[in-house]
């Protein structure tokens, strides 16, 4: 009979080393400290572009929380993050796909010998998607076996949908990150964002702006969603005032509508019409490249603004230093798809440089206009090329601006702190799970 096999790796996340696993596998002598482990469900990891995730694990290791990785897709990109090597959690690849009905009907038994009231809640899934349902079936058993006590999605669509069902099957609880395309897009696939916030313990969320939409949109008591900032861990971020003499405009993002890099260049196209000498770089890969290009060679500004392509998180951060100013253009796209709070913005700050940015979602709770950066109507070129104006012409507008920032990050974006937010979250979790569970023993 065919069987299925799990993808485990530690250390090189990027692609470790595989060990055949069969879901029998004896995992004794993993029970987590403090009686407390969280497994992480994430849909690829790692994600280039999902710098959060990894920042939030090291934190969480760095205060002694164990933490396990699940990961429910392959792996896609080439390019991660310099901080990745240093996440000791093991990463567990799930299937997502069985190569025979034979191995669907192996999974079911081992599910019903592992866990005996699986029977009843599988036949609750009635109208679950067939692939969440297996991928939680394996999910579950891993967290028996190796103590998870908690799970905690980031995104509510796929990664939650298994969460969900698993956390079900598992008997524990289960948690999720909402960012922004989760909870705005217009999915064909309608991703039940109210059930998965129906039977969350929490649902997380990365901006005051969602916390208000989420409780306008969906039935949930207020007390359940929670508001916690991305963080970044400030010792790798050294304040320096802005260098005066930089003259470089800087982006960095994926290539996509919602980061609005379009209007970037039409900005920069009214600045060299009206006879500025421009240079602007622009960082990261993605489906609009050719767009872009297209772009530039059309309005010749060929000699003002490249495209980079995708670089090392080193070498960005050693070009934001140098850069007179980081663009950072957000818009809504036409699928509803927007950015919440992107963390480029947050990197930026904290090392110092000024920032320019649109009033979409949560960035006003980080770009306070004139005070921490400069905020512009989203798609107005005509405002993105008088703010990069003033940044450039004002030295003194530049270092203002810069501090300003770097100590809104200190107050709010500070990962230490925020990751705290989040355990005290898994912990009132599972306590209060544990008191139901008592009182019907």
């Amino acid at each position: 009979m065919d069987t299925y096999h799990l993808s485990s790796e530690t250390n090189d996340h990027s692609h470790g080393h595989d060990l055949t696993l069969d879901m029998t596998r004896n995992t004794e002598g993993e029970s987590p400290s403090r009686g407390v482990k969280v497994g992480y469900v994430v849909k690829r990891y790692p994600r280039f572009s999902e710098t959060f995730i990894v920042n939030e694990i090291l934190a969480h290791e760095a205060a002694g929380l164990p933490v396990e990785i699940f990961a429910l897709r392959p792996v896609e990109e080439t390019h991660f993050q310099d901080t990745l090597g240093q996440v000791r959690a093991p990463v567990t690849r799930l299937p997502d796909k069985l190569r025979s009905a034979d191995s669907l009907w192996e999974l079911m038994v081992q599910t019903l010998r592992a866990l005996p009231k699986a029977w009843e809640i599988l036949a609750s899934f009635k109208g679950e998607n067939a692939r969440n349902v297996a991928q939680s079936m394996m999910l579950a058993m891993e967290c028996q076996k190796r103590g998870v006590t908690h799970l905690h999605a980031h995104f509510g669509t796929v990664s939650t949908s298994v969460a969900r069902l698993a956390a079900r099957l598992a008997g524990i609880t289960y948690s999720f990150t909402a960012h922004a395309k989760d909870i705005y897009y217009h999915y064909d696939v309608p991703q039940q964002l109210q059930s998965k916030i129906d039977d969350a313990s929490h649902v997380v969320t990365v901006s005051e702006f969602n916390v208000d939409f989420l409780r306008q949109r969906y039935q949930c008591h207020s007390d359940r969603i929670v508001r916690i900032y991305n963080g970044l861990d400030l010792t790798r971020f050294a304040y320096q005032d802005p260098e005066p003499t930089a003259t470089r405009l800087l982006a960095v993002g994926r290539l996509v509508e919602k980061k609005g890099f379009h209007i970037l260049v039409e900005a920069i196209r009214i600045l060299v019409h009206a006879g500025r000498q421009v240079n602007c770089e622009i960082v990261g890969t993605g489906d609009e490249m050719r767009n872009l290009q297209a772009q530039i060679d059309s309005g010749k500004l060929g000699d003002s603004v490249r495209l980079l392509g995708a670089r090392p998180q080193s070498e960005v951060f050693v070009a934001m230093r140098s850069s007179a100013l980081l663009a950072c253009p957000c818009i809504v796209g036409d699928d509803g798809n927007r950015d919440g709070l992107p963390t480029v913005l947050i990197e930026a700050m904290a090392l110092g440089v000024p920032c320019i940015s649109t009033d979409v979602t949560g960035i006003p709770e980080l770009v306070l206009d004139n005070e921490t950066g400069l905020c512009v109507p989203q798609g107005d070129a005509e405002a993105l090329a008088s703010a990069m104006l003033r940044i450039l012409d004002d030295k003194a507008l530049r270092q203002r601006l810069a501090r300003a920032g770097r100590r809104r990050v200190e107050r709010n974006f500070d990962q230490k702190r925020n990751s705290a937010v989040l355990r005290s979250v898994f912990d009132t979790a599972i306590g209060a799970h544990a008191r139901v569970e008592q009182g019907a023993a």
